[in-house]
């Protein structure tokens, strides 16, 4: 079977960076973000378009200035397991973080989700760059870089080695022999780390799929070894990322990003397309390329609002109040904050304020300047584009995010046909699993596999 394209859907609710005015829309629900039934329509519409999942984000800090979808929205766990009921196919692909999560909780609750939705989980790895975040969870300070990468490494393990603690045919409920679970089959982890101590095993036994799938958003050089390596230990199959969302960017950037991702995931043994890259896209498709890039522009100006922009810059740098500074004056000395924010953006931001002499308005002006997107434009147009950037080796997939549900409708209705009938996209669903749609093994169950090398 010929390579194919991979589309996600990222819903905004009423409104993530970026997009601070949707709310206003009179299309959008005021409600949205905590509407259990915008997300089950979502989805549902996803799905009649065969998309392979549906990916919901999620940070555990705000404050007045966030966006306003981050101010008031559902915990993705607990809304993505109502969605499974509503749905068939389609992936659900939860946001939580390896840094404010105890490794066993979150396995559990991660497998169960791949119960219920008959193996269609999947968990997006984050570590969390909002620094005050950790006041939430008992501690005076965020965990800086190094060790929140760390611990993300291990947390990815400890997981997988939960979801083992069953070999799938552990319960044989063979009612003669009064035996519903074979004991032999049922392992404990018992594992000691540097940053864990989890005996396990887990109560939760493995879904049709094996394991969740594993997404991680790697830009650093960190971030882009932690998604391309392969676990330590006696589980030397267990990868920790199948998936990433990439930064995007130009044609060239994104070219690099992806080649250097496919190679260090083959320098750590790994079959390069067993890591699916996803990059994001916000389309606007119109009748003529004239009218969408008119209304890509008028989206820009409803959402450009300086303070709002100023408190987005402050992100980076751990939710840091830029405006107690003089916004003419050079950009302030903020590079220690980046080591407990987002370290690879705050850094960025930094060098190009000292390299070009900017002030912190120029630079909050700067961070959010217009960036004309290259999937705008008539349905050919972006068709066009998707394929000569899949083609060029940027991409397995695509995140997309619309504004509202006629943005969707339109890239569904005029896009998608345009990619099927060339070839670049699923006609029909290959399977009922996100694994199985996205083209990746199952793993094997760690214990049968060793009892398989021993002969038993």
């Amino acid at each position: 079977m010929s390579r194919r394209i991979h589309l996600a859907l990222h819903p905004y609710g009423v409104g993530g960076p970026g997009q601070h005015g949707l709310w206003k829309d009179p299309s959008v629900a005021k409600n949205a973000s905590i509407d259990i039934n915008y997300y089950i329509q979502q989805a549902q519409a996803a799905e009649h378009a065969l998309f392979d999942a549906l990916f919901v984000v999620d940070s555990q800090f705000i404050n007045s200035t966030y966006p306003a979808h981050y101010l008031n929205r559902l915990e993705p766990l607990t809304l993505l397991s109502a969605v499974a009921t509503h749905t068939r196919h389609i992936g659900l692909v939860a946001t939580a973080s390896s840094t404010y999560n105890s490794p066993f909780n979150l396995a559990r609750r991660f497998a169960s989700l791949d119960l219920i939705s008959g193996g269609r989980a999947g968990w997006n790895v984050v570590t969390s760059f909002d620094t005050g975040t950790s006041k939430n969870f008992g501690l005076d300070e965020h965990l800086d870089y190094a060790t929140r990468y760390g611990r993300a490494l291990e947390f990815v393990q400890v997981a997988r080695g939960l979801w083992d603690s069953y070999e799938d045919d552990a319960f044989p409920a063979d009612v003669e022999r009064n035996l519903f679970l074979d004991p032999e089959r049922l392992h404990a982890l018992d594992h000691q780390g540097e940053h864990f101590k989890v005996a396990g095993p887990l109560n939760v036994s493995r879904s049709s799929q094996g394991q969740p799938v594993i997404f991680q958003a790697g830009v650093s050089a960190e971030g882009r070894d932690l998604a391309a390596r392969v676990a330590e230990g006696r589980d030397l199959a267990a990868r920790v990322a199948e998936g990433i969302y990439a930064p995007g960017g130009t044609l060239e950037q994104a070219q690099e990003y992806y080649a250097d991702i496919k190679k260090r995931t083959a320098a750590h043994g790994r079959d390069p397309d067993h890591i699916k890259v996803f990059i994001h896209g916000g389309p606007v498709v119109g009748s003529t390329d004239e009218e969408a890039r008119r209304r890509e522009r008028e989206i820009f100006e409803e959402d450009n609002d300086f303070e709002r922009n100023l408190a987005l810059l402050g992100r980076s740098f751990g939710a840091y109040d830029f405006s107690v500074h003089d916004l003419d004056a050079p950009f302030p000395d903020v590079a220690h904050l980046a080591e407990k924010g987002g370290r690879t953006g705050a850094a960025q931001i930094i060098e190009r304020a000292r390299e070009q002499k900017l002030t912190l308005r120029q630079v909050a002006e700067g961070a959010n300047a217009f960036r004309q997107s290259p999937f705008v434009g008539a349905p050919d147009t972006v068709a066009d584009t998707i394929e000569k950037w899949f083609d060029a080796g940027t991409l397995d997939g695509i995140n997309l995010a619309f504004r509202n549900n006629d943005d969707l409708n339109l890239f569904v209705d005029g896009v998608v046909p345009l990619l099927q009938k060339r070839g670049l996209f699923r006609t029909e669903y290959d399977a009922d699993t996100l694994r199985g749609n996205l083209g990746l093994p199952i793993p094997a169950n760690r214990h049968t596999r060793e009892r398989e090398l021993a002969g038993g």
